[in-house]
């Protein structure tokens, strides 16, 4: 399964519903299509559809934690999650846009829906039961069960009551506030409190017509005349916790009119719901912590001391209701997005038994949670040298780190700007050139066979991959090729080769000038020791090749040998002997003919086309055979007048042996011999 996982302050969140999605409007084929798709096979979802086309705006879960119910908009609708069989159980359209709701029994049969046209629908098991009318455009609705009362607050002085059981409308609550804004209801005493737009706090008795009391809690908390937008009392009623529309919250003791404690969420936006946590098995409250969520972030943070746990950020749209599951670690937020966000922070609470497989994933995934700094960058020591902040290490703007350093982010931009002030430009340059190739691409279809980057490499490796492509497929000659590199399996069957240049992970390696292997670096020659040794032999035998030996043609004809088919008599019976004569191919090897498997024949090379045969090469002379056995080069000597070089040679053949010629030819002297009659004879060669 895929999760992404941060974490910030330390502390490990999981997106649980960060995986790919498929659209509803989809057709059937493509749905089918994405099954072979490995990203979307490996998803994760929290619950089946938990999703809406447009957002999401409120999120409750019955109070037996059960069901899981979701308003949206576009088209105003609600649905129900059925938590036993993790899929929707139903959906309902609604006729105007769902400002909040309330759930009035244990199970999902009755719920009460305040929409934006001032009325309140109420539903049963079957549908829709009934549809009432408030005088006012409301705000939000509370439910006091133990009174059976709808409680609608809005943009009037008072708060209008619906008796349920009764079903009429009773005596409205009278507030000092001009509009209230949310509304709060202790579940342990009763208490119900207005949020004013004023910024005061009222706390009714519901048995009682009067306020019990009011407090100007924006003023308290440093915000004066600051509207409230949220309220909510904690599970021991002692505490209540409002949220102002400048981005404060403050905790106060219902005894005392100062607060505990402040938190600012440094975001200047309003408060859009609190909640209070604790974890499992805290009896003395140390644990104790508020979920506090503003259009922006979502911040768990201390009740006692303020100090902050973690934060949820979500990615796309701003926030509009949080949902803490009770006594656990699963938080969904409900933003203006198409997906309703789910959380899982193991640290903050265990998994709720329907999604316990959250907490066997998230161990799976322990080691895989990379650490956040989102205002710190990681240097090297190198990095520090081009950026002239070397002279800093030691200091407290510097933090080591295993081999380098961590620096603020401001510092780091400030230097680099200062360092290459045409960075930017060449950026921008690089970015138009870049588009422009796609461009071109786009208009024209360019079939490349090798990249532009890496293009030896890219060489190298397609031919491993069609190597080893034959040797699968049972070709004799690439079987034996790998068995001869010992890459061959045990079993004796060539596995196919990955191919590297299709893997989206190597592929800005055979893209971007900035991955090109310098083969004359000293860190490539570190890890390859014998690759400039073989492109320097290769070189210098191919030039040894060329200075010593001369290419035979396909007739056995030099390349410098072509006969001029002169008309004289004497020259045409000289070729005879000459070809009678001709040293077979045994004497050619023993004189010096070599055969190079490289080459190119003459005459193919006259035709244009590369010759299917080994290439022949022979010897120039014997003094040139002597050299190429001795690796050495007779560029220079070549160079010296004829009398130098002849005494050169017969200094370097000795004294010993003076009719010895350098390179193994000799010297032949012709005495003649009188005979003994007077008649002169045949002479004798010594």
């Amino acid at each position: 399964m895929s999760m992404k996982v941060s974490a910030p302050d330390g502390v490990k969140v999981y997106n649980v519903s960060s995986s790919k999605n498929v659209p509803q409007w989809l057709s059937e084929s493509k749905k089918r299509e994405q099954k072979k798709n490995e990203e979307f096979r490996r998803r994760l979802e929290l619950l089946q559809d938990f999703r809406f086309n447009a957002a999401c705006q409120r999120i409750k879960i019955s109070p037996d934690q059960q069901y899981i119910f979701a308003s949206g908009y576009h088209p105003p609708q609600v649905k129900v999650y059925d938590l036993a069989n993790f899929s929707m159980k139903f959906e309902r359209h609604l006729d105007s846009e769902i400002v909040d709701f309330q759930i009035l029994t244990e199970d999902y049969s009755k719920a009460a829906f305040l929409c934006a046209d001032r009325s309140v629908c109420l539903h049963a098991r079957f549908g829709s039961y009934y549809k009432l009318r408030v005088p006012r455009f409301g705000r939000d609705i509370a439910y006091a069960p133990f009174m059976a009362e709808l409680l609608v607050a809005g943009s009037a002085p008072e708060v209008y009551r619906i008796n349920m059981e009764e079903g009429r409308f009773m005596t409205p609550l009278a507030c000092k506030s001009p509009a209230v804004n949310a509304t709060g209801l202790s579940p342990v005493h009763g208490l119900f409190a207005c949020a004013g737009e004023d910024g005061v706090l009222e706390c009714f008795d519901l048995r009682m017509k009067s306020a019990a009391g009011a407090l100007d809690a924006a003023t308290n908390c440093g915000a004066p005349g600051q509207e409230l937008t949220a309220v909510r009392f904690d599970d021991a009623g002692l505490q209540v916790a409002v949220g102002t529309r400048n981005g404060l919250v403050g905790v106060y003791d219902l005894r005392s009119q100062r607060p505990v404690v402040v938190k600012d969420h440094m975001y200047g936006s309003k408060i859009v719901d609190i909640k209070f946590h604790a974890s499992p098995g805290d009896a003395g409250g140390n644990s104790r912590r508020i979920v506090s969520s503003d259009r922006h972030i979502c911040k768990i943070w201390d009740i006692n001391t303020g100090e902050g746990y973690t934060s949820i950020e979500p990615t796309e749209g701003d926030i509009n209701d949080v949902c803490l599951w009770p006594n656990s670690g699963l938080l969904m937020v409900g933003c203006d997005a198409s997906v309703i966000q789910g959380y899982f922070i193991p640290s903050l609470g265990p998994a709720p038994k329907w999604c316990s497989h959250l907490e066997g994933l998230t161990e799976e995934m322990e080691e895989a949670a990379p650490s956040v700094y989102d205002d710190y960058r990681f240097v090297t020591k190198n990095d520090l040298v081009k950026l002239g902040l070397d002279h800093l290490m030691g200091t407290s703007l510097l933090r080591a780190y295993m081999h380098g350093f961590f620096v603020d982010n401001r510092l780091y931009n400030k230097a680099k700007s200062l360092t290459e002030p045409f960075a930017y430009e060449t950026y921008r340059q690089q970015r138009i050139a870049k588009k422009l190739e796609e461009e071109r691409e786009s208009r024209i279809s360019m079939v490349k066979k090798l990249p532009k980057v890496n293009a030896r490499m890219a060489a190298k490796l397609m031919a491993q991959e069609a190597e080893a492509a034959a040797a699968a497929a049972g070709d004799p000659a690439a079987i034996a090729a790998l068995k001869k590199k010992g890459a061959l399996p045990q079993n004796g069957e060539a596995a196919p080769v990955p191919n590297i240049m299709a893997d989206k992970r190597f592929g800005a390696m055979f893209e971007d000038a900035d991955f090109v292997v310098d083969e004359n670096a000293e860190e490539y020659r570190a890890l390859h020791p014998n690759a400039g040794h073989r492109a320097k032999a290769k070189t210098e035998e191919e030039r040894l090749l060329q200075e010593h030996f001369e290419q035979v043609s396909e007739d056995g004809q030099g390349s410098s040998g072509d006969s001029s088919g002169g008309d004289d008599d004497d020259d045409s019976m000289d070729e005879a002997p000459a070809r009678a004569e001709r040293p077979s191919k045994k004497q050619h090897k023993k004189d010096g003919l070599g055969v190079s498997n490289g080459g190119v024949s003459k005459a193919a090379a006259q035709q244009g086309k590369p010759s299917k045969g080994p290439a022949m090469y022979a010897a120039k002379d014997a003094a040139s055979l002597q050299a190429f056995k001795k690796r050495e080069s007779r560029a220079d000597t070549l160079e010296l007048p004829l009398a130098e070089r002849v005494g050169r040679d017969r200094s370097a053949a000795g004294s010993s042996n003076p009719g010895t010629r350098l390179g193994g030819s000799r010297e032949i002297k012709f005495v003649p011999h009188m005979a003994p009659d007077g008649v002169r004879g045949r002479g004798r060669g010594r």
